[in-house]
């Protein structure tokens, strides 16, 4: 089994935990896009057990998640789909809530965009979308570990560090409800499909 295992996750689901419990307190079925090595969806679905969590990603991230699962066996969280923005349909899932966390980042300002629209397309009218990682605010970036970050990125053939004008500009049939402050210099993006 290949189970990988990320640090950022382990630090972060418990601030994200605390917010999700607010947002995803009346949603049924969530669509994680970019579900990683599994972590999230692991720990968010024990602790949630009202939702049904769907997972996605790219094949290659399939292995992970699985060993994930199966160590867990939770009756709320789903194998993944095959889902890769830009690339595949939107997973047949009825989702009234959408969750990702550091994904806008590594995907290219094109895929970035092609996500905020096509989750504005296929999410239901109502439904949240909860998008967690670092944002830049009016073209600056909100600390100099992020700045470096950014230039890691780059170098990395990331696109990046989006501003959250830029994502408002293309989430299409959906409004930024909330923009929480996280650690780490990072942001919960709360949208509601209108």
């Amino acid at each position: 089994m290949s189970k990988g295992f990320s640090i950022s996750c382990e630090r972060n689901q418990h601030p994200i935990l605390e917010q999700l419990t607010e947002w995803f307190k009346d949603r049924q079925q969530v669509l994680e896009i970019g579900s990683g090595t599994g972590q999230h969806a692991v720990f968010f679905a024990k602790h949630l057990s009202h939702l049904n969590w769907q997972t996605s990603d790219m094949q290659e991230n399939h292995p992970s998640i699985n060993a994930w699962l199966a160590e867990a066996e939770l009756p709320n969280v789903s194998a993944p789909v095959v889902f890769h923005v830009g690339k595949n349909d939107w997973p047949a899932v009825d989702a009234d809530a959408v969750f990702t966390a550091n994904t806008t980042h590594i995907m290219q300002k094109h895929d970035a965009k092609l996500m905020m629209q096509t989750i504005g397309k296929h999410l239901k009218r109502g439904g949240i979308f909860c998008q967690y990682g670092p944002m830049n605010i009016d073209g600056e970036y909100t600390s100099e570990g992020n700045r470096q970050f950014d230039q890691h990125l780059a170098e990395s053939g990331c696109g990046g560090i989006r501003d959250i004008a830029e994502l408002k500009e293309w989430a299409e049939n959906m409004q930024l409800v909330a923009q929480i402050n996280m650690p780490a210099n990072n942001f919960l993006l709360v949208w509601k499909v209108i």
